[in-house]
């Protein structure tokens, strides 16, 4: 059983929320239960999946918990969805098509050919796809890997492909498919803004949170993500039009493009053969994320919901099940299109209607406070906010049409948030009197109001006790109410940050594979990202880089900005020195993984001009701090 973080019980307003809940929504439909089960063919004997050293990354067994019945710190629409998400194992979702659920935050899918199989989605650790595959072959025999499918550049559907296939394997031509544009943006996400991404995921999945009724209970698309080793396999055939039709050892598949839905990158497939249509993560039993609380582009809803039009008429008659890479398939061809058009409904109102109500002059806050959703949405299970919620997503479409502004110039140049919060401290009459009149409000069930306004206590008096012990019940109760997996991870993060400081990052998405997946043009990118402008505002540096066999690259850092060229034109200027070298030995020195002092000894390198040169210009790149506070200062 795993040890609770929660140090209180839920309060009565939380309590009653949460009884009302259970009034409210048809908790006796088993339908999804009976979905979730069915074709199920074994699981796993050791529940414990473990990496090379022997530590755990996956625990099968963690959320045995959520067979008892939900108690009152937690919301039972969310408990309901998570105890549906960790039904684990190997199940049938058709003859020939399988899907290993429940090993991972995502669902492993396998296709049987003439010779072998096709994997799709091969989670997100190396580990976890690993034993998914063993579990399959348990069952159905020990088939080789002859194909893979990526359906979209998250980490959760392709991170864990080293688990699957060798690089023996992949040199023998296995096939590699995944959307056009995947590789960019798999890289991209996961480097460029990855440091931030990973440490916010941290808090929105809540992996280092221990699993029981008061601590960590899901994240609504999934249970958590693993903390095994990510890795990356390049694709090797890029599906680039919709109608596109590919056959990997004798599996026919017609595909549909869809990009800038859930991710910038994404494609559904149909399975003619098994009458069967993957959606990806385009249509999931939850409200998906418009913008997920992670970080990341904001996503189109408008497009989205076109493109739910456009699987139902390409796909619809000929599919007797949908299946995704979250969550379990929904069965019979009536069933599949009320699903999908309900999907799409879900969409298409957050988009349209939200604004209707900016174009009322309404603001994100007033917007995500009055929306209601229609009585026909609410009740179907599978459009409610346990991954997505209808308040941060209506926010994210104000994001998309108008950005972070409000339009009100009180807004416009506001102080930050420790400056801001002495401000606000000293105007309430000082930390003791806030806080004073703070526990007045959580006795009142306020805890909404408590964590806005001691916020500002921590923020301005990090050191006073009395203000984070506060805060963290405050957040801790407002996690119990959450019928959102993310949010309540979110809060329950926070309250543990609070009392015993930064858990850190479970799981860094900037892997050794990711990075030798950026091209050069991304890697000289990345590295202009960490440039720490003001410590070089006077540094005027050019470097140029000859690759034997190749073109020229050079870096110019003028104005504190690193620019990198290519080729040797009028804006490459004259280096200051000059290296010639091999395109891997390059992309080490990049990557900090070699010098080229250590080149140029090793007789693997050659410069000109002044090799000092090189070293200030990598002196100035600042390493990020993947373990920053995000509830304190």
């Amino acid at each position: 059983m795993s040890l609770e973080t929660g140090s209180q019980p839920a309060r009565p307003t939380i309590a009653a929320g949460n009884a009302e809940v259970r009034e409210t929504f048809p908790f006796d439909d088993t339908r999804d239960l009976d979905d979730a089960r069915r074709g199920f063919l074994g699981t796993a004997e050791d529940p414990l999946i473990r990496d090379s050293s022997g530590a755990v990354v996956w625990d099968l067994d963690a959320y045995g918990f959520l067979a008892q019945d939900c108690p009152d710190t937690a919301n039972p629409s969310l408990w309901r969805q998570s105890r549906l998400c960790v039904e684990h194992g190997l199940f049938e979702v058709v003859e020939g098509l399988y899907q290993v659920r429940g090993f991972d935050l995502s669902n492993m899918t396998v296709v049987e050919g003439s010779r072998g199989i096709l994997v799709i989605d091969p989670l997100l650790s190396a580990e976890t796809a690993a034993a998914a595959l063993s579990l399959y072959r348990s069952h159905r025999g020990d088939r080789p890997v002859t194909g893979v499918l990526y359906t979209h550049s998250h980490a959760d559907h392709f991170g864990g492909v080293r688990g699957v296939v060798t690089d023996a394997e992949l040199a023998a031509g296995i096939p590699v498919l995944a959307p056009r544009g995947f590789l960019a943006h798999a890289v991209s996400e996961n480097v460029y803004a990855g440091t931030a991404m990973a440490r916010r995921a941290g808090y929105m999945y809540g992996a280092a949170l221990a699993k029981g009724p008061r601590g960590q209970i899901g994240a609504g698309l999934g249970p958590t993500t693993s903390t095994g080793a990510l890795g990356m396999v390049p694709p090797t055939h890029d599906i680039t039009e919709t109608g596109q039709s590919e056959t990997v050892d004798g599996i026919r598949m017609v595909f549909q493009l869809t990009p800038g839905t859930e991710a910038p990158a994404e494609l559904n497939i149909h399975f003619p053969d098994h009458a069967a249509l993957c959606m990806a993560e385009n249509a999931t039993h939850n409200l998906h994320n418009l913008l997920t609380l992670r970080g990341a582009e904001v996503r189109d809803p408008h497009a989205w919901a076109d493109y739910l039009t456009e699987a139902i008429d390409l796909f619809a008659e000929g599919s007797d099940i949908a299946f995704a890479s979250h969550h379990w398939p929904v069965v019979g061809r009536d069933r599949v299109v009320e699903f999908l058009t309900e999907q799409r409904d879900l969409y298409a109102y957050l988009h349209d209607q939200t604004l209707r109500m900016i174009n009322a002059g309404m603001t994100p806050l007033e917007i995500a406070e009055r929306i209601e959703m229609p009585p026909g949405l609410e009740r179907a299970w599978h459009t409610h906010g346990y991954y997505g919620s209808v308040s941060h997503n209506t926010k994210a479409v104000y994001q998309k049409y108008l950005g972070w502004f409000d339009g009100n110039p009180a807004h416009l140049w506001e102080h930050p948030p420790v400056e801001a919060a002495e401000r606000y401290v000293e105007f309430m009459g000082g930390a003791d009197e806030v806080v004073r009149r703070a526990r007045e409000s959580f006795e009142e069930g306020d805890f909404r109001w408590v964590a806005q306004v001691v916020n500002h206590v921590v923020f301005a008096r990090p050191d006073h006790e009395a203000a984070r012990a506060l805060q963290a019940d405050a957040l801790e109760q407002l996690g119990y109410g959450c019928e959102n997996g993310p949010w309540r991870n979110f809060y329950l993060m926070g309250a543990h940050e609070l009392r015993h400081g930064p858990i850190g990052t479970p799981t860094v998405t900037a892997s050794p594979d990711v990075l030798r997946a950026l091209d050069l043009d991304q890697l000289f990118a990345a590295l202009a990202i960490r440039v720490d402008g003001p410590k070089c505002w006077d540094a005027d540096i050019t470097i140029r880089w000859n690759v034997d066999g190749g073109e020229s690259h050079t870096q110019r850092l003028r104005n504190g900005v690193m620019v990198h060229i290519r080729g040797t034109g009028p804006a490459a200027g004259e280096p200051d020195a000059e290296v010639t070298l091999e395109e891997q030995d390059l992309r080490k020195v990049l990557l900090g993984t070699t010098t080229t002092d250590d080149l140029v000894a090793q007789s693997r390198a050659r410069t000109t001009g002044n090799p000092k040169r090189i070293t200030e210009l990598f002196s100035y790149l600042a390493n990020p701090n993947p373990d920053f506070t995000i509830v304190t200062p």
